[in-house]
């Protein structure tokens, strides 16, 4: 990516692929704003959720506009935001938000991610749930503007690759 233009990043992937820890750390890296999509989720929506109900298109529609519109608003300035961005229409929508956005795809295997999600503690986000993120995971297409980034290393070693991603866009 040149010097003068801005990164704009969504880093996407299933719940427990790191997400939130390389989005922090990409956006310190990169000097830019982070923004957690969970933070754009309605109340109902984590009590959907916590509960063990996958949501549907319906449900991620609202979410979704709020994160192409913080994409729009960081369109000058640049940023890094955290949204699983599964289906390759969500991935349309956000990247029509603004010019430049570059998807991040934090990619391991469901085994790692399970064992991930599994450890954590304190999130909305049940296990029992991976198998329906998994189901409709649809990767990046060759035509689209990203990288996918393998998440078996340390978080610090997974920025950095994402890193070498965006600046090399």
């Amino acid at each position: 990516m040149p010097q003068n233009i801005a990164a704009l990043v969504v880093v996407m992937g299933v719940s427990g692929s790191g997400k939130t820890t390389v989005g922090q750390l990409l956006a310190q890296q990169l000097g830019v704003s982070y923004a957690e999509a969970d933070d754009f989720h309605t109340a109902a929506k984590v009590a959907k959720m916590r509960a063990g109900h996958p949501l549907d298109d319906e449900d991620r529609r609202p979410w979704l506009e709020k994160i192409a519109r913080w994409l729009t608003d960081h369109a000058d300035s640049g940023g890094v935001v955290t949204c699983s961005a599964l289906k390759r229409r969500y991935r349309n929508q956000l990247a029509s938000a603004a010019p430049r956005v570059f998807f991040l795809h934090l990619d391991g295997s469901p085994e790692l991610i399970a064992e991930r999600i599994t450890a954590r503690r304190g999130h909305f986000m049940p296990p029992a749930l991976l198998r329906t993120q998994l189901a409709d995971l649809e990767p990046l297409g060759d035509d689209e503007a990203g990288a996918a980034i393998p998440i078996d290393g340390t978080p610090q070693e997974t920025a950095a690759l994402a890193h070498a991603a965006v600046t090399s866009s």
